[in-house]
This record gives C-alpha cells, sequence and structure tokens, in this order.
C-alpha cells in the first residue's frame, strides 16, 4: 500500500510540473478554438486558408481556426471591436475605419505616401510598421501583419490621366475623409463625397465625372461598363490589419504562440503575392473589355507627390497622428 501511495504522489506530482511547464490547454490535451473574422476579400479569404493549416499543423492539433470570411461577424470595426473584447480572436480589417481608435492608421490616407508594392512591403515589415503594430497593444490587441487590400487608383470617362492637370475641374467620387478630399483638391479635381451604393448609377449618368478604387472594387462592382479610362495613379495604399486579442494570444503556449506567429508570416507572404495576381488578371479582364488603361511612371508619380508637397497635405496628416515622425519614416522608404 505505501508503495502504491508513494507511486500515485509521484505521478500526481510529475502531472502537475508538465502542466505548469507546457501550460493549462496543451497539458490537458485540450484543443484551443480561435474565431478568426475575416474580409471579403477574395485574396484574404484565400490567405486566411493557409493561416488556418498552417497554425492547426504547427500546433500539432492543439489550435483549431473557425474562418468567418465575408465579415459574417459584423464590418471590419465590428471585428476589431469585438476583438478587443474577447468576443473574437483573430480579426482582418481594413485600416480606415479604425484611425479613430488607433491615429497612426491616419498615415495610411496620405497620398503617395507608398510608390510601389515592394517598397510598400518592405515599409510595412519594417521597424516602422512594427511600431504601429505594437502600438495597439494599448487597446488589448496584439497586432499581427499587414496584408495588402490594395492602392487606389482612379477612373474617368473624359481622359487617360496622367499628370495632375488631366483630372483639373473633373467632379470625382471620394469618401467623406479631410485628407482625401484636401488631396483631390490640391490635384485640381472637384471632389465630391457620395454613397458608394449611389456611385455606379452617378457614372453612368454622369453625375460625377469618375472615382477611385483599388482595382478589386472597380471590377467587383462593375465600373469598367461606366468608365472608359482607368489610371494607375496608386495614389494611397490601404492595408489590411490582422489582429489578435491581446490576452488570448498571451493565455497561449509558447508552442502556439511559434505556430501563429509562422501563419501570420507565411500567410502575409501568400496573400500579397495572391493579390498582385488577382490585380493582374483584372487588369487583362478590363484591357480585353476595351477600357484604357494607364500606367503612371516614376516622373508621373514624382508631379502627383509634388501637389501633396506643395498643399502640406502630410502635415495635415501628421497632426492627426499621436506619432507625426512616422510620415517622415515611410517617405524616406
Amino acid at each position: 500500500m505505501k508503495w502504491m501511495r508513494a507511486g500515485m504522489l509521484a505521478g500526481v506530482c510529475a502531472l502537475a510540473w508538465n502542466m505548469a511547464a507546457v501550460g493549462p490547454a496543451s497539458a490537458a490535451g485540450k484543443v484551443v478554438p480561435l474565431k478568426f473574422a475575416n474580409v471579403t476579400s477574395q485574396s484574404a479569404k484565400d490567405a486566411g486558408l493557409v493561416f488556418k493549416k498552417i497554425a492547426e499543423e504547427e500546433s500539432g492539433g492543439t489550435l483549431k481556426i473557425n474562418l468567418f470570411p465575408d465579415n459574417q461577424l459584423g464590418d471590419d470595426r465590428v471585428a476589431v471591436e469585438s476583438t478587443v473584447f474577447g468576443d473574437i480572436d483573430i480579426a482582418a480589417s481594413s485600416t480606415s475605419p479604425l484611425a479613430t481608435m488607433f491615429p497612426d492608421f491616419y498615415v495610411f490616407d496620405a497620398p503617395f505616401l507608398f510608390l510601389t508594392s515592394q517598397g510598400t512591403y518592405k515599409a510595412l515589415d519594417g521597424p516602422t510598421g512594427r511600431e504601429i503594430l505594437k502600438g495597439m497593444e494599448s487597446k488589448g490587441l496584439k497586432g499581427l501583419a499587414f496584408w495588402e487590400n490594395g492602392f487606389r487608383n482612379f477612373t474617368n470617362n473624359k481622359v487617360a490621366a496622367r499628370k495632375p492637370e488631366d483630372v483639373a475641374s473633373m467632379k470625382i467620387r471620394t469618401m467623406e475623409n479631410e485628407i482625401h478630399l484636401a488631396a483631390w483638391k490640391a490635384f485640381g479635381a472637384n471632389p465630391t463625397p457620395m454613397a458608394f451604393t449611389e456611385l455606379f448609377t452617378a457614372l453612368q449618368q454622369g453625375t460625377v465625372d469618375g472615382e477611385e478604387n483599388p482595382l478589386g472594387i472597380i471590377d467587383g462592382n462593375k465600373f469598367q461598363e461606366v468608365q472608359k479610362y482607368v489610371s494607375l495613379t496608386q495614389h494611397v495604399y490601404t492595408p489590411y490589419l490582422i489582429c489578435m486579442n491581446l490576452k488570448k494570444y498571451n493565455s497561449l503556449t509558447a508552442a502556439q504562440k511559434a505556430a501563429i506567429d509562422k501563419a501570420t508570416v507565411e500567410s502575409t507572404k501568400f496573400q500579397r503575392q495572391r493579390s498582385q495576381e488577382y490585380e493582374h488578371q483584372i487588369m487583362g479582364k478590363l484591357k480585353a473589355a476595351g477600357v484604357v488603361v494607364t500606367e503612371l511612371t516614376p516622373e508621373d508619380k514624382a508631379a502627383w507627390r509634388k501637389r501633396v508637397v506643395d498643399a502640406k497635405l502630410y502635415d495635415l496628416v501628421k497632426r492627426k497622428m499621436k506619432h507625426p515622425e512616422y510620415v517622415d519614416d515611410f517617405l524616406k522608404k
């Protein structure tokens, strides 16, 4: 009996030591389910599947990623707010609706801040991008990565716009965004805020001359049916933010955190590549439909950026930010 009691005591002690070492979830063999609220972009939905596969495999099956694409759990802002409260574990969101929560996200409204895709990735993955993500911890979020939402481009029915002078006096639909409105005024246009749901009809009837959006939205809403020219101005780059509830992340074991980190890195590379592939497909589709697609040279973009600098728009962006130095950091890239 004494031998049996000693053996049982040793077993209990060993189990307690193992639980302390590896964490409660994995020690009990418990699978940790994580809700991932994703957006409507196809490249993001594809990348969500990659994230799920890697996180589950690398965690040895102790993580279970439950995907909810197409904003099933609420729009972008609702998804992020729900992630703060812990009702959702991981969320993807455009940075645009989050700037009031995280003022440093206003940096992504700055026109012609980024001039190439590769330069953008380098900047977002570099020290400044990491600092922006780290700043989210004050709100209870773990900033994981920036995926690609895309560059905004200009469409119209009058001219293959290449220079700011080409858009002079045009009535252009924009978002109700102080920085975007100021930018188009600096370019000489007449920016007109309008609900997105009204835009197709407004373009069709000539109420506005043009609009600006990422290629995926231009194609997805069939604007090529009512717009003859697409200029790849790439005037504003909007990323998707991928974030996680900070307490949930910190509650994971070291191995589970490593699985999340690897899934983040690999899905980010995949999503950006897939986003570029879709954009090339869309450009081919637009050209096949008879749309005139105009690509800008570095010299062309420099002329647009000069208008931004002369109008002191970067100063306007800085006044809205907690860390205005991030604008200058990105401009150096």
